[in-house]
């Protein structure tokens, strides 16, 4: 299977999100999109920070639960240390040997991935689909993929998707206002931070 990847904390997931992950089965025939929810790092492993993580990995399920080709993914949610992309995409590579990665990421990411961890590692496990920023030009955004590619040998696409200003520090600071979330979330999603009253209080 050709499978896309979709990291990040989704604390909440939003609709940029799932566009991103829609435009990304469509354009390059994907099969699936893993939905990968970030755990915490050790140091703030409290009864809290659990109980946040289980509230985003919710969030995530109630979002993509009438997409058939949408997967929630607990991979990096259950390990017991800080996850880091490189030794995610290296285990699925070993676990499914048979199926293909395509891992979904910004532009922002695109131009910052050599400050990641043993980024170099990533490279030979996936394919990069770089989504396009309006705001970054596509010469540049053409410049960055050939350099990564010439010097890392990265496989990289460009994923041309509707730019959303939509982010989740955004979401949070209008839930702790008592604000609408609605056409930023799916109902679904806002329903449950009404119900669960969450963001009112700062998550340690």
């Amino acid at each position: 299977m050709k499978i896309g990847i979709m990291g990040g904390t989704f604390d909440p997931i939003h609709i940029g999100h799932l566009l991103l992950g829609e435009f990304a089965y469509e354009d390059f025939g994907l099969d699936e999109i893993w939905f990968l929810p970030n755990g915490n790092p050790p140091h703030k492993d409290t009864e809290e920070t659990k109980k946040a993580l289980r509230h985003r990995v919710n969030m995530v399920k109630l979002s993509i639960a009438d997409v058939s080709y949408f997967r929630l993914n607990l991979y990096e949610a259950e390990v017991d240390h800080h996850s880091y992309t490189y030794q995610t995409m290296q285990e699925f590579n070993r676990l499914y040997p048979d199926d293909s990665f395509y891992f979904i990421l910004g532009a922002d990411s695109l131009f910052s991935i050599e400050q990641w961890m043993y980024f170099r590692e990533i490279f030979p496990t996936c394919t990069i689909l770089a989504a396009m920023r309006d705001d970054k030009d596509a010469e540049e955004m053409r410049r960055q993929m050939r350099y990564l590619k010439e010097k890392y040998g990265a496989r990289i696409e460009l994923l041309q998707a509707p730019l959303l200003e939509i982010s989740s520090t955004t979401l949070r600071e209008r839930a702790a206002r008592g604000l609408s979330l609605r056409y930023m979330v799916p109902d679904t999603v806002a329903e449950y931070i009404r119900e669960n009253r969450l963001y009112e209080t700062p998550v340690i």
